[in-house]
């Protein structure tokens, strides 16, 4: 079993009143070891005091991201993926950004707001030997520049073997009614594990801007490829009183290979 997260755990540095990182960073954390996630994507993760937190309280993870770059401090955020050292050995790791010139450290297009990035690695199990490339992104918030995103991603997921196991993690910023989304799904090489498991939906919101009712929207997901059975979808929506883990509520996922598949 492969068992993933992705959290999008808010820069540390928004003024987020009684929700400040410095506040909450000890619920994030909890969740995370809650669930004790295999694969864990982050997004939101400044390379400062806040990524040291995580670095230094999950130390039997290795931790990979990079800087997204551009103007600004912002410069400092990373879309950064672990992984637990005991179930995967590191055979290959990168970086590229979601632009038309994707191998430019900071490039942006489509009048993006932010520099964004896409953090990948290709892993071994430790206990099999079955190999899958690891993905983690998260996408810009202007319109234009999030249909870009999704075709630049795509253009480098096609570019792998097409026997390639893939998890991907992310906050794609649209839902699941999007062009995006259908880019992404539509074809069949990635499937949405929340939606494997409750193919009806329901309620599959994961942004809530802290506990706001009106702003909840399903924009992060868990995507992979048909090598993964999916056994369990989660989002964990814990949170202590007016206090909560982040903006967004982590979403999880249990996967098995499928039979013959290794």
């Amino acid at each position: 079993m492969i068992r993933v997260m992705s959290f999008n755990i808010r820069y540390g540095l928004a003024g987020d009143g009684e929700n400040h990182w410095h506040n909450r960073r000890h619920l994030a954390l909890a969740r995370i070891h809650a669930f004790a996630p295999d694969l864990l994507g982050l997004q939101e993760c400044r390379d400062d005091a806040q990524a040291d937190f995580v670095r230094s309280n999950l130390p039997d993870y290795r931790f990979f991201g990079v800087h997204r770059q551009g103007p600004g401090d912002t410069a400092l955020e990373m879309a950064p993926l672990l992984f637990r050292r005991d179930a995967f050995e590191l055979l290959d790791s990168g970086c590229f950004w979601l632009s038309e010139t994707p191998e430019v450290a900071g490039s942006r297009s489509w009048d993006s707001a932010y520099p964004r990035t896409v953090s990948w690695a290709r892993l071994a199990s430790r206990s099999s030997g079955a190999g899958l490339t690891y993905i983690n992104t998260h996408f810009d918030y202007v319109p234009a520049a999030i249909d870009g995103n999704a075709r630049c991603l795509r253009r480098w997921l096609e570019s792998l073997p097409r026997h390639t196991p893939l998890i991907v993690t992310g906050d794609f910023n649209a839902g699941k009614e999007s062009e995006v989304y259908r880019l992404l799904t539509g074809d069949g090489r990635l499937i949405d594990t929340f939606r494997q498991v409750h193919p009806h939906g329901g309620d599959e919101a994961t942004f809530h801007a802290f506990g706001r009712q009106g702003e909840r929207a399903a924009i992060d997901w868990i995507l992979v490829s048909s090598h993964f059975r999916v056994v369990k979808a989660g989002i964990d929506r814990f949170h202590a009183g007016r206090l909560f883990p982040s903006d967004h509520y982590p979403i999880t996922a249990v996967l098995d290979w499928q039979a013959g598949r290794d």
